[in-house]
């Protein structure tokens, strides 16, 4: 068993970014429900606990708790916003709701580094978010470390190695904020750095033969890096008791069908069926503009295709696989008791439906997309398909703005494969995060020649980032855009305009819909 850090999860949308922090210093965390006993805490080997952040106040009448006796465990706490809080609150202290709300960018002020702090400069750059502040420190604690508005910023008892901060370390906002955790967790728990993506693949593994057992799998396989990753990982635990379809919904990419195909049946000799249902998804998303309903109703179509798709299979199957992965999970749904708002839906979130008698199997569903590339690699997955450019589950059926019609597809399709050319022809397409096409039903006056047009827009979105969590528009040099604007206006009909999309994540999506 491998040395645990424990996350206890009190509804913050950053409580898997605490657990990947964790393993970016190459050691195993475990995300809990916020009321884990602390027994079972014990018998699992934990050697050190992180009280995530949360939306409430510890005075709100149905405020998550956490076991009292976590306290008692003898092991180190390092409390993160609401868990500071909730550590005065449990060991004596006084929370009271702060005057000035702390939110974004605040200045740190070290006043004794300690072994939380140690090797960190006295004045750091740090994220905030809580409306609740600590006003008194509960015995035993003194003051580490303070913001513009909280007096308590930064806590410790250094004879129980009990920590707290009121901001957030794991963000990337926060300067120095891996290094708070990595003393924490290696200086103060004394943990040892030795988790590898090897180690989650073998856990993932012997997780997936344990729940799965001689049942028969399927997966939806795209050709995108998550499916792809999630179908190795798959096939490595259970072998041929894996089937995969890919179903060709007509909001795919330029020969993509063909590429899985060869790809995936020929090379990998997985067992793959293909399923045509173009014409089903069209008739569908006529008349359709709604970006939510789009994504429904692609969501509820998928998903009857599959339904279908099992009479073909020998032998019953009994789950259901999906690459989904952390980032799709936090726009999608609350994880336990969070109650982050709904960002959009994705198709492959949020379970099935009652009668469709199958189970969910989500390998990934804990991971970020530069930590899947990092498992598809070390599963010998060629380049093409670990780095290949992430692609959204609905497919271009949320890339096509307004209705989406047969016409508008083959317009998205020509022009974004100009734009896949000329990004590989270049060297940028495995440097940035992701390039693709927007269609816009928006018409524009042009001329070729000496004749008047009226046509489409294309909008080019490339942005770069790390895991999707946030991102920023890709400097591209301008004769690139140029020659990429001009071959897709003079050889793909029915364009007269292409813009380039400028806006970063957050406040846009790095999606359109």
């Amino acid at each position: 068993m491998p040395q645990t850090i424990a996350v206890l999860d009190f509804g913050s949308q950053l409580t898997q970014v605490i657990a990947r922090r964790i393993r970016e210093c190459q050691v195993y965390s475990k995300i809990y429900h916020f009321s884990t006993p602390a027994a079972t805490l014990r018998e699992e080997g934990v050697i050190g606990i992180i009280l995530s952040g949360g939306p409430q106040s510890v005075y709100s009448k149905n405020a998550p708790h956490p076991d009292p006796a976590i306290f008692e465990l003898g092991v180190p706490v390092l409390g993160i916003c609401y868990g500071v809080q909730l550590m005065g609150h449990f060991l004596g202290g006084k929370v009271e709701h702060s005057k000035a709300r702390e939110y974004g960018h605040g200045h740190l002020t070290v006043k004794r580094p300690g072994k939380l702090f140690a090797g960190l400069p006295r004045k750091l750059r740090i994220w905030n978010s809580h409306g609740d502040k600590l006003a008194k420190l509960p015995p035993g604690f003194v003051a580490t470390a303070v913001s513009e508005n909280s007096p308590y910023s930064g806590i410790e008892d250094a004879k129980r190695r009990f920590y707290g901060i009121q901001f957030h370390p794991e963000v990337f906002h926060t300067e120095r904020g891996v290094d708070m955790i990595r003393n924490f967790i290696v200086g103060i728990c004394g943990a040892k750095q030795d988790w590898t993506t090897k180690d989650f693949i073998a856990h993932a593994v012997a997780d997936i033969r344990a729940k799965v057992g001689k049942s028969r799998v399927i997966l939806g396989l795209s050709g995108g890096v998550d499916s792809s990753v999630a179908a190795a990982l798959l096939h490595k635990a259970i072998g041929k008791q894996l089937t995969c379809i890919f179903v060709d919904n007509g909001l795919i990419r330029k020969g993509e069908r063909e590429y899985v195909e060869k790809l995936y049946a020929k090379h990998f000799k997985i067992d793959l069926r293909v399923v045509d249902a173009s014409k089903l998804f069209l008739k569908r998303l006529k008349g359709v503009t709604e970006p939510e309903q789009k994504r429904k109703i692609i969501g509820r179509t998928f998903v009857e295709v599959f339904e279908k798709s099992l009479k073909s299979i020998k032998g019953s199957a009994e789950f259901l696989a999906q690459g989904t992965l952390y980032p799709d999970v936090i726009e999608s749904v609350s994880i336990g008791n969070n109650p982050a708002s709904l960002i959009k839906t994705h198709h492959n979130v949020g379970g099935l439906p009652e009668r469709m008698k199958l189970k969910l199997v989500e390998p990934l569903r804990e991971l970020f997309k530069d930590e899947v590339r990092q498992v598809g690699a070390a599963l010998g997955l060629p380049k093409e398909v670990v780095w290949r450019q992430p692609f959204p589950g609905p497919g271009l059926g949320v890339r096509v703005m307004g209705e989406i019609t047969a016409e508008n597809l083959e317009i998205l399709r020509n022009a974004d494969a100009v734009l896949h050319e000329e990004m590989m022809a270049s060297g940028l397409y495995y440097k940035v995060w992701q390039s693709f096409c927007v269609f816009l039903p928006v018409r524009t006056v042009g001329v070729f020649g000496d004749e008047r047009t009226y046509d489409y827009v294309i909008a080019l979105r490339i942005v770069e980032s790390v895991d999707a969590m946030t991102a920023d528009w890709a400097k591209v040099p301008h004769d690139l855009l140029q020659k990429i604007s001009s071959r897709i206006t003079n050889e793909v009909r029915g364009v007269s305009r292409v813009v380039l999309d400028i806006s970063s994540k957050p406040p846009a999506t790095i999606e359109w819909e």
